[in-house]
């Protein structure tokens, strides 16, 4: 997801990998094959820090251009910008808009004397420092960096709290500044309490929302905000401390409240509070620190829980690792080269940053009510923070797939905070917060797909007929809030006009784009009644509007067209308007009808094939699959990611086998320019975790497997479940991408699709690969 851009973005170029390493190479600790600064220049969007699977705390660098007003990125760091404010302890990982969100409390190491405000220094020519990245090191569950001011920072954490020490040079002054105000989506109110003799500092903001929305209401204008909370201590004396506000610096204060703090583009630069703790010159400072979003006492009570007294940064790294090491034991990949595997488990470890564990370690969390609730009975975790519109696509099922069991808490999670914000369903939350960007209702397909993939820890039924209820009834609290750019509150806004009219007029519709907002609840409406079909439910209406995609296609120019309330088509039509589309033109969103690829093809008069090809390819039959055009496949965004799957469906799989290999071959790669667009919480690695294993699912709402072509030799998929999937490509190589033949469990596959059962109750695919194209699984199939 791009919000707020203008047009679409150029795909980065990156180099092809290498040719493949032989078969039959054993496996080996995967957490050695990441690289946290993939994917962190520019579009990528994601962060370095140091942070723990589904972690709540992430503590990573926020950079700075040198302009107080500018971080650099949507989420606080940017490969190419060498400037560092501080490191802040929480973070989105490839949001696409700048402001981002989170980013809260930036810890700054400070060499010199603090005789100013930070906040009034708007170019930051004095609080902050360069660094380079021959001075960098990034691993799971660490980061370290040596400022050009000479201060080393090194940081590890828990999965609510960190450790991080601080070594100055012997020659100046040393301080810690605290800018509690200084969230990248900027604050509303900051505190800060500085207790020298107890070497203690706590304190907290009120921030929240995201892409610089703070101002929009989530149920009644309700405002999406959270305050985070804090405590640090520290293991040397403190011999000097101050705070200050907006401006202006207090040297020997203790408490300071209030101050709004800045934001990209805000008119607040120059405002803000904080603190400062000073120590001895050369000294080698260990703090230990704990967040909450329920209180000060939680923040107190997840940290002794999750961090001994004497636990140092080594102690705690070493752990951090031991831990993204068993995660990322889900995929064992044999065979590969170093760059392979480098792509291949980082994005892995990209997906499973999120989502994020929300509750302290005593079961309470802040609902979206905010107001504070507990686990329900058998829940493991609540967590915060969905991407709805992105993670639906390819992320939720990958999720689904390795860890049902987090899966399962993530729909109770996601089922509570919509019984707390009146029965609304926000299609983006973050933490605990209606942000009401994007369109469609991502829950749907979400929880429809996690029930077909075997997750049953959650309220099923209680959350289908929410859901349900959504689809089917207007919400007074799901109406245009005037002030959302195109996007609105809450879920079906203007629910009434499209069940009159069977698609969502553009004049009328409340939402991003009518024709985007027609497909997305189209596919949204068939995953529905697939879910409601397994619990028994009247489904039959909803199944009926999963073909209302229908009524937004032009037969006369063959593309999806916004459409007008009087039942006439929005004028000016091209393939590549965006006009009635949410990021995407309609060349991509024509493509958006997973659930009914034979009616699409019909719709298409025969030439869908055709015409899919020249969406990968330009006039002179070249690939065109990195992006920037506007009538062609874009990898860089979400809505055309399943487009290359869809020749399976038509009947040509090795047109997909084709098409995925040179997406993975070529899009993406290592490096920081390794992800060819915003990450999206996971979702583009999530993608290239499908296709490199050479699977990929069929349709929201369902568990069937499209098979592909497998990068790797072998590959062994283990769900937290205890199911094993199990898939043998052994011919693999750049020039043996084509499925000559398939066997399921030692039986013969002629389809081009994997059933249900193998998702739900494991298995082992074999493919057999050679260099050319054949007519395996050429029959094409529709669920």
């Amino acid at each position: 997801m791009r919000l707020l851009a203008a047009g679409l973005t150029l795909a980065l170029l990156v180099p092809a990998v290498p040719a493949q390493a032989s078969y039959g190479q054993p496996s080996y600790d995967p957490a050695a094959s990441v690289d946290p600064l993939i994917g962190s220049l520019r579009d990528g969007t994601t962060w370095p820090g140091a942070v723990r699977p589904f972690g709540m705390i992430s503590w990573s660098p926020t950079s700075t251009r040198g302009d107080q007003t500018s971080t650099g990125a949507a989420n606080g760091y940017q490969y190419d910008v060498t400037r560092v404010r501080g490191f802040s302890l929480t973070h989105l990982s490839g949001a696409g808009c700048n402001p981002g969100a989170a980013g809260d409390i930036p810890i700054l190491p400070y060499v010199g004397t603090v005789d100013s405000s930070p906040t009034a220094d708007t170019k930051d020519a004095k609080y902050a420092s360069n660094f380079s990245h021959a001075n960098e090191k990034a691993v799971p569950g660490r980061y370290t960096v040596t400022l050009d001011s000479g201060v080393k920072t090194d940081l590890a954490v828990t999965t609510r709290a960190g450790v991080g020490e601080f070594t100055f040079p012997a020659d100046q002054s040393a301080n810690l500044l605290f800018r509690t105000s200084n969230s990248l989506n900027g604050s509303e109110d900051a505190e800060i309490t500085i207790d020298p003799s107890g070497r203690k500092v706590t304190g907290s903001v009120l921030t929240g929302a995201f892409c610089g929305r703070r101002a929009n209401g989530g149920v009644n204008n309700r405002k999406t905000y959270y305050r985070l909370y804090f405590t640090a201590s520290f293991d040397q004396p403190v011999v000097a401390n101050g705070t200050w506000k907006n401006g202006d610096l207090a040297a020997g204060s203790t408490h300071t409240t209030g101050g709004e703090g800045y934001a990209t583009g805000a008119d607040r630069a120059g405002r803000g509070s904080g603190g400062y703790v000073t120590f001895a010159p050369g000294a080698k400072v260990r703090m230990q620190l704990g967040i909450s979003y329920v209180s000060l006492a939680g923040a107190e009570q997840n940290l002794r829980t999750e961090v001994r007294r004497s636990a140092t940064v080594d102690r705690i790294a070493a752990e951090g690792y031991a831990a993204w090491r068993r995660e990322l034991q889900a995929i064992d990949v044999t065979g590969g080269t170093d760059a392979q595997r480098t792509t291949f488990y980082t994005a892995l470890y990209h997906v499973l940053l999120q989502p994020n564990i929300f509750n302290d370690v005593d079961g309470r969390y802040l609902g979206s009510d905010l107001k504070i609730h507990r686990l329900a009975r058998g829940q493991k975790a609540q967590y915060g923070t969905f991407s709805g519109w992105d993670q639906y696509r390819a992320h939720i099922q990958l999720l689904a797939l390795l860890k049902p069991d987090v899966a399962g808490d993530f729909a109770q999670s996601m089922y509570q905070f919509a019984q707390q914000n009146k029965g609304v369903w926000d299609r983006w939350l973050h933490n605990n917060g209606p942000t009401h960007v994007m369109t469609g209702d991502p829950a749907a397909p979400t929880l429809a797909t996690f029930t077909a993939m075997g997750v049953r820890n959650f309220d099923v039924r209680g959350a289908f007929e929410s859901l349900a209820r959504q689809a089917r009834v207007q919400n007074a609290d799901a109406e245009n809030d005037g002030g959302c750019l195109g996007q609105c509150t809450g879920q079906r806004p203007a629910l009434d006009n499209y069940l009159a009219k069977h698609y969502a007029p553009q004049d009328a519709c409340h939402c991003w784009g009518g024709a985007a907002e027609t497909l997305e609840n189209s596919l949204a409406d068939y995953s529905l009644a697939q879910w409601g079909q397994r619990l028994g439910a009247d489904v039959n209406d909803l199944k009926d509007r999963g073909s209302w995609w229908k009524n937004t296609f032009d037969p006369a120019v063959g593309y999806q067209r916004a459409k007008r309330s009087d039942g006439t088509w929005e004028p000016g039509f091209a393939p590549s308007t965006q006009t009635g589309f949410a990021q995407g033109s309609s060349a991509t969103y024509t493509w958006m009808v997973p659930q009914d690829v034979t009616g699409l093809a019909q719709a298409m008069d025969g030439k869908a094939v055709e015409r899919l090809d020249g969406f990968f390819h330009d006039e002179q039959g070249n690939w065109a699959v990195k992006g920037g055009s506007a009538v062609r496949y874009d990898p860089t965004n979400e809505p055309g990611l399943h487009a290359p799957w869809l020749y399976n469906g038509l009947g040509v799989p090795w047109k997909t086998q084709a098409t995925t290999r040179e997406i993975v071959d070529t899009v993406y790669g290592t490096g920081p320019a390794g992800l060819p667009g915003n990450d999206d919480l996971g979702t583009l690695s999530a993608w290239y975790i499908f296709a490199a294993i050479g699977l990929f699912p069929q349709t929201p709402g369902r568990a069937e497997l499209l098979v592909g072509s497998p990068l790797f030799p072998k590959v062994e998929l283990r769900r937290s479940n205890g199911v094993r999937i199990t898939v043998n490509a052994p011919a693999t190589t750049d020039a043996n991408q084509y499925v000559q033949s398939a066997q399921l469990n030692g039986r013969p596959r002629a389809e081009s699709w994997l059933p249900e059962s193998f998702t739900t109750r494991g298995g082992r695919l074999d493919v057999q690969l050679g260099t050319a194209p054949t007519t395996w699984g050429t029959a094409p199939v529709d669920h």
